[in-house]
């Protein structure tokens, strides 16, 4: 019984081993894959009961995969803006199909955030594996019930149209000159029908609903002591309908010291009817920011020449999409060649109670299992979730070093345990001799 049991017990060490080199090997292959997580071989003993305390009965050992999956692997820098990495504890959320439904495609968790654009625009990375994240609304929120996957969409970059912002702001600044001699006999409109010359005037370039640039000529004519009457005017004079083109008029009013004093609310915020032919949103209200009352940061009049200084108007022009960023937060934000920025996707990251009872799956993926308990989806960041490192990738938490000594004991235990079997064939053999 004890010599059998010892052959047993070797031929165990053998199986052991070998599964240990399994993994070894598994390690070093993967010693250059984005995010693998290093997995090591776990020995325990076989005991044979034994009801006597002078009798010994061999057992022998077992090995069993222990994946280090919560181990952290160090982040490298990357050049592609799809590139990412988590720093701390968390997965993304990736699904096998890039359209899947309640019944098709299965979803799965990895830490290997190489994603590249395929031939439809969906990011995916090196195993295939689509990324999934929150769709951002208009307003810039998420979905409420986060830790919903079928609220998860597959981030599609052709699916990002081109962008135009139409103009809500315009501001002015520039010096009225104070000893400019007052006209008389102006009436309202005059400087649009051209019928009198402003003392001083400048156009500013505005964005209407589709992306196209609208010019509006803004006419100043002193007409009283520290009074200058405005007009803001479209120009063609056909883009509106107002008459003449006249879209906003009034009377600006400054201090004695030339900073600015009044700004009557038929300047400051206009609304252009924009003429129904063009086929654009009408009205459009655009705010104008003539500066501070009391202050000289906007117009001002003091005794120099009428000069603009600087205008400044919000709004683009229609632009292509230039690329994507995505930052700490996970937030994927659309760029396009208009400066406009959009954001669209915010990444979740998958947390669970014990990563490292995740089960394996091709492709250095991951499923829950009854070991690693519920996944809870959280923004990066929040909580014990980590943060989204853009522009990096994790690298393989494999130690070459620590891998090679693993072989060589590995190795040696193997050999170990074949002596054990060859011995024990040894002492069968001279036990079948006694009957000879």
């Amino acid at each position: 019984m004890s010599i059998y049991g010892a052959m047993f017990s070797g031929v165990s060490g053998l199986a052991a081993n070998s599964q240990s080199l399994g993994m070894i090997a598994d390690n070093i292959s993967n010693v250059n894959t984005v995010g693998y997580k290093t997995t090591r071989a776990q020995f325990s003993t076989l005991v044979t009961a034994t009801r006597s305390a002078s009798a010994y009965s061999p057992g022998g050992v077992k090995s069993a995969p222990n994946s280090l999956i919560d181990r952290q692997g160090l982040l490298q820098s990357s050049i592609s803006p799809t590139d990412v990495a988590i720093s701390g504890n968390g997965f993304f959320v990736v699904n096998t199909l890039a359209q899947p439904t309640a019944t098709t495609g299965t979803y799965m968790y990895t830490r290997a955030g190489s994603f590249t654009a395929d031939q439809n625009g969906f990011l995916r990375n090196a195993a295939g594996l689509y990324l999934q994240g929150w769709p951002i609304d208009a307003s810039g929120a998420i979905p409420t019930n986060r830790s919903d996957l079928t609220v998860l969409q597959t981030i599609n970059l052709n699916a990002i149209t081109g962008s135009a912002m139409s103009t809500t702001t315009a501001s002015v600044k520039a010096n009225l000159e104070a000893s400019q001699t007052a006209a008389t006999g102006y009436t309202v409109g005059d400087m649009a029908a051209g019928t009198t010359t402003p003392h001083f005037e400048r156009s500013i370039e505005v964005i209407d609903s589709q992306g196209g640039a609208r010019t509006v000529r803004m006419a100043f004519l002193k007409t009283a002591t520290n009074t200058w009457s405005v007009e803001v005017i479209s120009s063609p004079s056909t883009d509106t309908t107002g008459t003449n083109g006249l879209i906003a008029s009034g009377n600006l009013t400054f201090n004695a010291n030339g900073s600015l004093a009044t700004v009557p609310t038929s300047l400051s915020s206009a609304s252009i009817n924009w003429a129904a032919g063009l086929g654009i949103t009408t009205p459009q209200a655009v705010t104008f920011d003539y500066g501070t009352v009391g202050t000289t940061d906007g117009l001002t009049q003091f005794a120099s020449a009428s000069e603009l200084i600087e205008t400044s108007v919000d709004g683009a022009v229609f632009g292509a999409l230039a690329g994507v960023s995505i930052d700490e937060e996970g937030i994927v934000t659309a760029l396009f060649d208009n400066g406009n920025q959009r954001q669209i996707y915010k990444l979740p990251v998958a947390i669970f109670p014990n990563p490292n009872g995740l089960g394996n799956k091709q492709g250095n993926a991951f499923i829950s299992t009854d070991t690693s308990g519920p996944f809870n989806l959280q923004e990066a960041g929040i909580g014990t979730a980590g943060k989204i490192a853009p522009n990096s990738l994790e690298a393989s938490t494999v130690d070459l070093a620590e891998e090679f000594t693993n072989m060589i004991t590995t190795q040696r235990a193997y050999s170990a345990s074949s002596r054990i079997i060859t011995t024990a064939d040894d002492m069968l053999e001279e036990l079948i001799r006694i009957k000879r």
